[in-house]
This record gives C-alpha cells, sequence and structure tokens, in this order.
C-alpha cells in the first residue's frame, strides 16, 4: 500500500506536506520489513534536522535501523504517543503512527523525494 498523497525516500520514510510543515513517518514496506516494532526513539520538539541525516532510531525485535530526515527544518512536533505504544507504527504508518513534524526550511528539499510511482518500483510493486 503506497499512498497517492505523499512523497517518499529510498530510506522508507514518508512526507505529508501541508504547507511549509511536513509530517514524517515510516512507510507500510518498511513496518513489514523491519517486524514487530518495540521501540522509537526521536528527537525532542525544536531540534534541527538535516535532510538525509539521521534523525532517529526505530527498533524492532529483530533489529534496529535510523530514520532519515526527509528536509531540513525544526521539529515541530514529536508523537508522544509511540513512546508508550510504538507497536502503532505496525498498525497504522501513514496515520497514528506518524513519527515527527518538521518546519521545513528549504522546500527545494522535496524536489528529492520520490513520487508514489517512484517508491512503487523502488520496493517492486510495478
Amino acid at each position: 500500500m503506497v499512498p497517492e498523497n505523499l512523497k517518499y525516500t529510498d530510506q522508507h520514510e514518508w512526507v505529508r506536506v501541508e504547507g511549509d510543515t511536513a509530517t514524517v513517518g515510516i512507510t507500510d514496506y518498511a513496518q513489514h520489513e523491519l517486524g514487530d516494532i518495540v521501540y522509537v526513539e526521536l528527537p525532542l520538539a525544536g531540534t534541527d534536522v538535516t535532510a538525509r541525516k539521521a534523525f532517529g532510531v526505530v527498533e524492532a525485535v529483530k533489529t534496529v535501523s535510523d530514520l532519515f530526515a526527509p528536509v531540513s527544518g525544526q521539529v515541530l512536533a514529536v508523537n508522544e504517543t509511540l513512546g508508550t505504544d510504538a507497536s502503532i507504527v505496525n498498525k497504522s504508518p501513514y496515520r497514528e503512527g506518524w513519527m515527527i513534524k518538521i518546519k521545513m526550511s528549504n522546500q527545494s528539499d522535496l524536489e528529492h523525494l520520490f513520487s508514489p510511482e517512484e517508491y512503487k518500483r523502488l520496493i517492486g510493486e510495478q
């Protein structure tokens, strides 16, 4: 499942853009590949993040994986619910399982993201 209204990274993060705010999470493909997610480490609100640099960690039963910022900017909000129930990412990666919201500092970062069609090709769905 690859929603049509989002942009994607080659590291399997998704981005929902609303004005200068980017909501970020991991894709359904990523959560499926990781397996049961047990812990998510995210930055604090107010933290600056840089496009294509690690901003956090997702830990599953069998593996640990870095999370990479799709855009540069300042973290506006963090999904606090994931601190008590990281499995929400498995259950609802595109809605309740969002991770951070970033106030983008450079709209041109969006040019490096994949369209839904490009992401489907990346993961072999086309």
